[in-house]
């Protein structure tokens, strides 16, 4: 039987590199893999290529050759990594040019990694939270949400998949446990009392394998997915458990946090305000039951700090 194949743009980063895996490693063996990166000769590449991935090169600023990594596809990873710089238009753009590319070359299954649109809920006219930007209340949420038009105007058959905050942010974003004044340990959140979605990354890309096995069944719908939905007191404590050292939570205000002053942090600030303000309606887009359903192998925050806690500084700030 001939393997579909699965066109997975940025499959060196979290989200694409865990799908390339999770494809490679699936024992069905259903799907072939196709795996999307600027570098073909980077380490990250090189290594999903040894491992039996097909590398091919991509830019997702170059229509051609995103059209060139879908040509032939079953289906379509696409995602967009804000992070890289800053701009909620360059990722507009990019979304516009793989909704275009995967209609060009025919794919029968997208998933489009979004987020949601916060100004649906806070208005750019609100004054709760400052307008970033000129045109944003969220920039890497609201520029995600904005995009999925451009699937849905070109009857591209997309799974709108929601994702959560990651915890390697406890690792590469700072996020993790610092002393604070009294040289004790703390994570400083701007959540309030409220839950946040979480998981890790790795779990991501086998949800998406899992929303590819289900094939049509998911195609128009948004789905989203969560390894856990915990409040900071609790991240806190589980946090305790693993470590064998007293960590706390440290509920900062959002503007607290916005003026923390590391790149993105007024975004992030906001993020926060928005999961803390509109928690209800953020929990319940992502089903922990499905997800789970999706990826029989999803990590609770838990079993996750086992397996990754060491790559968290904590050891050095009270040594």
């Amino acid at each position: 039987m001939q393997k579909k194949i699965i066109t997975v743009f940025g499959a060196t980063g979290a989200q694409g590199g865990g799908l390339v895996r999770a494809i490679l490693k699936d024992a069905t063996g259903e799907f072939a893999v196709r795996a999307v990166t600027r570098d073909i000769q980077s380490t990250k590449a090189q290594h999903l290529a040894r491992h039996g991935a097909e590398v091919v090169a991509g830019d997702l600023d170059d229509p051609a050759s995103i059209r060139r990594a879908m040509a032939g596809a079953y289906g379509a990873y696409c995602v967009t990594f804000f992070w890289e710089h800053f701009s909620p238009e360059k990722e507009d753009a990019q979304a516009r040019n793989m909704a275009e590319a995967a209609k060009y070359a025919g794919i029968e299954h997208v998933i489009w990694s979004t987020l949601e649109d916060s100004r649906k809920w806070i208005p750019l006219s609100d004054n709760r939270m400052p307008t970033l930007m000129g045109n944003y209340k969220v920039p890497h949420l609201d520029a995600k949400g904005a995009a999925n038009h451009y699937f849905s105007d070109l009857k591209v058959p997309t799974t709108f998949l929601l994702t959560s905050f990651y915890w390697e942010n406890f690792i590469y974003f700072g996020m993790g446990p610092k002393p604070g004044p009294d040289g004790k340990l703390a994570i400083s959140l701007p959540l309030g009392q409220s839950k946040l979605s979480g998981m890790a990354a790795e779990d991501i890309g086998k949800c998406a394998l899992g929303i590819f096995k289900k094939g049509k069944a998911l195609i128009g719908k948004t789905v989203g997915i969560a390894g856990e939905q915990l409040t900071g007191q609790q991240m806190a404590h589980i946090m305790t458990k693993v470590f064998g050292l007293p960590i706390a939570y440290n509920e900062l205000t959002p503007e607290q946090y916005r003026s923390l002053g590391f790149p993105g942090a007024d975004d992030l600030g906001n993020m926060f305000q928005f999961q803390r303000d509109f928690a209800e309606d953020s929990l319940k887009a992502r089903n922990l039951a499905f997800s789970r359903e999706l990826n029989p192998e999803l990590q609770t925050f838990s079993e996750w700090l086992i397996k990754n806690g060491q790559r968290i500084p904590v050891e050095q700030l009270v040594g």
